[in-house]
């Protein structure tokens, strides 16, 4: 495997919770569901209260090294990376709204796999955002990965055409209806935010934790601007007992706030220290953990089209480990050539 895969030793162990934060989300959103397979809470509101977690996450840790008056100066000082940062914040706020709405439509590997959509689409956009052209081997990677992200639900769709009688919110077009759109957008906003907010990571001067504090403000606005759509954007509402009691009064919903506001910072870290196309791979990686998980713990089968498709995804990413994309922060190139710890992250 190439060195280049992970840089510094804190890259290994940043890529490993991504996994395992990211299968602990999908398990612990489906737990959360009633027996209708409704929520019994806002997930909007959930998410704001998580980003205000995060939030409150992002500020403790960079006056950890800082006093009150650098923050401010900092805030001042870097103004304009606020607006920016409304670009992969307001597609990360559409995300996290979908993902509850198609882990509704879909069982958690299911989802995944549609997830997947994304790999060769972050691919293109990377190679623009940073001028960096891929390799044929990395594309190959990516197409191989792609092809067992979709196999699965290929087979998924011959079943429901034969068994399934269409919901009247789907068209005739089988495995095309409404909610593999909304999937589409999920995947289109998944990627543009992710390459983009690496993108600022990397470029911008800001302290690390300061960009996180840009980008989670304005995640809080854009969630807010989600409530105000549906006439929910009011005090009383927003912080009415009866809304925050299923919350607060849930241990699994704690869990998923908790388990999101990690991710949050996880992310971030990862963004820096590696890069959007090795987040894909980690995230295809969730599929082989997620499939046994979800049989364990809530029945679904793995079949054979299930177990091809995790098959092709460990041979992708096999292929792509023998020639990985470089795309360091100038800082962590002093780390890597200097020592195996990050630095200034």
């Amino acid at each position: 495997m190439s060195a280049d895969l992970f840089p510094t030793k804190m890259s290994f162990f940043i890529f490993i919770a991504y996994i395992m934060l990211f299968v602990n989300q999908g398990l612990l959103v489906t737990a959360s569901k009633s027996v209708t397979n409704r929520y019994n809470y806002n997930p909007t509101i959930v998410i704001l209260v998580t980003e205000c977690l995060k939030l409150i996450s992002s500020v403790i840790l960079y006056l950890k090294d800082n006093d009150i008056a650098t923050f401010g100066r900092d805030i001042v000082k870097h103004k304009q990376a606020i607006l920016l940062y409304f670009v992969p914040a307001g597609l990360y706020c559409l995300y996290n709204n979908l993902s509850y709405v198609n882990l509704q439509a879909y069982d958690p590997t299911t989802y995944f796999l549609l997830l997947q959509f994304r790999v060769v689409l972050t691919g293109v956009v990377f190679q623009i955002l940073f001028s960096k052209k891929l390799s044929q081997l990395q594309w190959c990677s990516l197409i191989l990965l792609t092809f067992g992200c979709i196999l699965k639900e290929v087979h998924q769709s011959e079943i429901k055409s034969v068994s399934v009688t269409p919901h009247p919110n789907e068209s005739s077009f089988g495995m095309f209806n409404i909610h593999f759109v909304l999937i589409l957008v999920q995947v289109f906003a998944s990627v543009i935010a992710g390459v983009y907010n690496e993108y600022l990571l990397k470029g911008c001067e800001a302290h690390f934790m300061m960009q996180n504090f840009f980008m989670y403000l304005d995640s809080i606005i854009s969630n807010s601007v989600v409530l105000l759509y549906h006439g929910d954007l009011r005090l009383s509402f927003v912080f009415l007992w009866d809304q925050m009691k299923p919350i607060f009064l849930n241990p699994v919903v704690i869990a998923i706030v908790l388990n999101t506001t990690c991710i949050g910072i996880c992310v971030s870290f990862f963004l820096k220290s590696l890069n959007s196309i090795l987040k894909n791979f980690a995230s295809a990686m969730e599929l082989i953990f997620t499939a046994i998980l979800s049989w364990i713990l809530f029945g679904y089968p793995i079949d054979l089209y299930t177990f091809a498709s995790i098959f092709v995804v460990t041979c992708a990413i096999v292929l792509y480990a023998r020639n990985p994309v470089v795309n360091l922060p100038k800082d962590l190139i002093k780390a890597k050539h200097g020592n195996n710890e990050l630095e200034n992250v």
